[in-house]
């Protein structure tokens, strides 16, 4: 993917997505940030989806797991730390380089598991 590709795919202002164990973001409201999960902390930055993305992302990494929870981020809350690059796939994912404020979370939303254990999500359109 080209830098124009991901320029196009990454508008001033999208809403964007994180997955984010409970106990995870329990702690995050006691320090007032949000620093990741340990494989965000592994990877040197917090790893978000953008609503197509975030289905697959939850069935890849955290099928199973109870607890969910879905946090909608305002992406332009979070400047210039916040950088659109290529996926595997070549789609562009977006990668947070600094912790997660708690004010740019817009919405936190449950994701109960269904019998299949996959997460059931809510519409993100």
């Amino acid at each position: 993917m080209t830098d124009q590709n991901l320029a196009m795919a990454s508008p001033d202002a999208v809403t964007i997505y994180n997955l984010c164990r409970r106990i995870d973001w329990e702690a995050a409201q006691r320090l007032g940030r949000y620093e990741g999960s340990a494989n965000d902390r592994s990877d040197g930055f917090i790893h978000f989806s953008t609503g197509a993305q975030v289905i697959e992302s939850a069935r890849k990494h955290y099928a199973g797991i109870a607890g969910l929870l879905l946090l909608a981020v305002n992406s332009a809350r979070l400047g210039s730390a916040l950088k659109w690059e290529p996926s595997r796939g070549r789609s562009a994912v977006s990668h947070l380089y600094e912790h997660l404020p708690i004010d740019a979370v817009t919405s936190i939303r449950e994701l109960p598991l269904g019998p299949d254990g996959l997460h059931l999500f809510p519409d993100l359109s």
